[in-house]
């Protein structure tokens, strides 16, 4: 009789290290090619102790396809997941909780038919999905189908069980990076305080990520949130790779993580993948700051500061929107950018933002503001 350990390393077999290229956003040139490091498990400083992290610079995410701000069709999403492939996004991050199981069937469906070796593909685990006739699916994601509720399980048999679903969902044979999801204060969906979810994550899916790290069924793996505690707590107990920084390091916000969780990672060797750069689309004039159903409260401070950075971005000529996602990219421990699209339009923007040169004067003027931190890494 097969077990799901018998499943996820049969699966593992069919995926190749990938093989391609993808356009830096933070070098001198906007048109230098990053080709993959001749070792997948490339070290970024600190100590001996070598870690995988995403050989693509660039990615785009799942939440705006799993309908979190608004209806997006199948036949939008499908035209965006392939104009992102078009222009060379080979990196894809989502999660089974983006629309409860919508954005992964969405990916998966377009990605199923690619090369496997071609493209990096990571997910999340810690909350198990599960049709059911009176699911609350509306009260998450009104504008998804979904017939999934949602079950939290930080332990190692739900870790396993996360990935095969999954990976079934996906249609794909292996997943690169599993990031234990939304272990954080700002939860407040979590059955318990997030202190004590953590615990069980500490004995059960951090251990069991590393063993199917070792046996080759993943090549990394990390948290995702969007708090920093649990990351500098994670740092302490495990031995992760990459860490998922949702709504940590942007423009309006990033003092904290220059000063505490880029040095505590440094020391570690892990490196992070960037999200919500933009604030979930705030800096680029979106009514909302981050995520949440709250997330119409905008503080006063945050508007204040937008309005200076377009102030300062107008008198130079460049396009916030681009400049903050050249800004986040540009710390040494941002091993990869993503970002979140729901048209064809907006990934097409966003790839060719990163491209876009932008005068140091810009950044010069913006330090010289204190709109940005003046230890803030700013693209050369």
């Amino acid at each position: 009789m097969n077990t799901r350990r018998d499943f996820l390393s049969s699966a593992a077999k069919g995926s190749a290290a990938a093989v391609a290229t993808a356009l830096l956003p933070w070098t001198a040139s906007a048109a230098i090619t990053l080709e993959m490091s001749d070792s997948m498990e490339e070290a970024i400083g600190g100590d001996n102790k070598e870690h995988y992290k995403p050989p693509f610079r660039f990615g785009i995410g799942g939440v705006p396809l799993g309908n979190e701000f608004a209806v997006v069709t199948d036949e939008d999403a499908y035209a965006t997941i392939e104009a992102a492939w078009n222009a060379g996004v080979r990196y894809y991050d989502m999660a089974p909780w983006y629309g409860l199981g919508l954005a992964e069937r969405r990916y998966g469906n377009f990605l199923h038919n690619k090369n496997r070796s071609e493209f990096v593909l990571s997910s999340k685990v810690g909350k198990l999905l599960k049709a059911s006739k009176t699911a609350k699916n509306r009260e998450f994601f009104p504008f998804s189908p979904s017939p999934n509720d949602v079950v939290y399980d930080y332990t190692a048999s739900g870790v396993r069980r996360s990935i095969e679903d999954s990976l079934q969902r996906l249609g794909i044979d292996g997943l690169d990076i599993a990031f234990v999801h939304d272990i954080s204060s700002d939860n407040k969906n979590l059955p318990t305080p997030w202190q004590e979810q953590f615990e069980i994550a500490r004995k059960g899916a951090f251990p069991e990520l590393t063993r199917m790290r070792e046996e080759g069924l993943i090549k990394g793996w990390g948290i995702g949130v969007n708090t920093p505690e649990p990351i500098m707590r994670l740092l302490e107990v495990a031995d992760p790779d990459v860490c998922l920084l949702a709504s940590q390091y942007s423009l309006i916000d990033h003092k904290n993580a220059l000063d505490q969780l880029f040095p505590a990672a440094r020391a570690k060797n892990v490196s992070f993948v960037i999200g919500s750069s933009l604030n979930a689309g705030f800096i680029s004039g979106s009514p909302r700051y981050n995520y949440g159903k709250e997330s119409y409260l905008i503080p006063s401070a945050f508007l204040e500061k937008r309005t200076r950075l377009r102030e300062v971005a107008s008198d130079h000529g460049v396009d916030l929107r681009t400049a903050a996602l050249q800004f986040s990219a540009a710390p040494d421990v941002a091993a990869a950018l993503v970002v979140g699209a729901s048209s064809e339009q907006q990934i097409l923007a966003d790839y060719t933002s990163v491209q876009t040169k932008i005068p140091s004067e810009f950044w010069a003027d913006l330090k010289a503001q204190n709109l940005i931190e003046q230890d803030a890494p700013v693209p050369a």
